[in-house]
């Protein structure tokens, strides 16, 4: 990557407005990044033992959940290290390497609900060709090509921001090197870089936005003609989890990289939303209403000796 720098690091300062408050921050996030862990982790293993939930659904969740795994470990280990009293310094590659995941595993993400919404559009609008049309092989087409386009998305505004030259200032005011606040230290105009920055980090989560929502208006018209009440809820039920995280995940993002006016403090609160709290929600969000993975995790838990067996 060519750039013109003479900044080999950068000093995190960490959530605005926060002074004095690191030990009572440190033990709230390492709670929320345990708890993220062991969930997903949980997730996990409850699919991965059960024959029954070796489905297409249930391949994309435990993509979602290895996801999930790593994507808060991007900037909370960092965080949770100055936050315990060490140093605030990030080396440049340092810098490069976080802001690439984050939007690698962020827009992973982003194309993997769009791709689970397709799941479900299939599952419920064409029942009896789902096992066709959802083969192994296409499932692993369509896991790969989440992780390809998410490589691409972050490859490109990475190499976009890194490529301008940062000579100067090298306090980073957040937690993590996002584009924003890196591009106010670099030393040229960044008044380009920043419509194509908005016009990638915004334009592609509103074009899966987009398409989820023709898929679900699609599964709403098809479960509305369904007859039997029960059938309704079933279906209804199957979708409810998915939902509840496509808003948990799109709505930070809307709020933090589409508004004009970005508030320093108000954004972190929000990007602490969603790389600790949205992550540790989900496996909570995926099992609470299914039966079958509910089942499943009591299994693993009683193997692992953590639940009685007459429980």
């Amino acid at each position: 990557m060519r750039n013109a720098s003479v900044v080999t690091e950068f000093i995190l300062l960490g959530i605005p407005h926060t002074e004095d408050l690191e030990t009572v921050l440190f033990v709230l996030f390492l709670t929320f990044y345990v708890f993220t862990l062991v969930g997903n982790l949980l997730i996990l293993l409850a699919i991965a033992s059960s024959a029954r939930l070796h489905t297409p659904m249930y391949f994309f969740l435990c993509e979602l959940s290895v996801c999930d795994i790593f994507f808060p470990s991007v900037s909370s280990l960092k965080m949770l290290v100055y936050l315990s009293g060490y140093s605030r310094a990030i080396s440049y590659a340092g810098c490069v390497s976080q802001l690439f995941f984050y939007h690698f595993l962020g827009g992973t993400e982003c194309f993997l609900y769009t791709v689970m919404a397709y799941d479900r559009f299939v599952a419920i609008c064409h029942p009896l060709r789902y096992q066709v049309i959802m083969s192994p092989r296409v499932c692993a087409i369509l896991a790969s090509g989440t992780s390809f386009f998410g490589c691409v998305h972050a490859t490109l505004l990475s190499t976009l921001t890194f490529q301008l030259p940062y000579c100067g200032p090298n306090e980073v005011d957040y937690f993590f090197c996002d584009i924003p606040v890196m591009l106010k230290l670099a030393c040229a105009d960044t008044a380009a870089l920043e419509m194509v920055g908005f016009i990638s980090v915004g334009l592609m989560p509103l074009s899966c936005f987009l398409l989820i929502l023709a898929s679900y208006s699609r599964i709403v018209y098809s479960i509305l003609q369904i007859r039997s009440t029960q059938g309704q809820r079933h279906a209804f039920s199957t979708c409810s989890a998915h939902l509840t995280a496509i808003l948990l995940f799109y709505m930070p993002v809307i709020f933090i990289y589409l508004r004009p006016t970005p508030s320093p403090w108000l954004d972190a609160m929000v990007q602490v939303l969603n790389n600790l709290v949205t992550p540790m929600l989900n496996p909570l969000i995926y099992s609470l209403r299914n039966k079958e993975v509910k089942s499943s995790l009591r299994k693993v838990l009683h193997q692992l000796g953590f639940l009685p067996e007459h429980l």
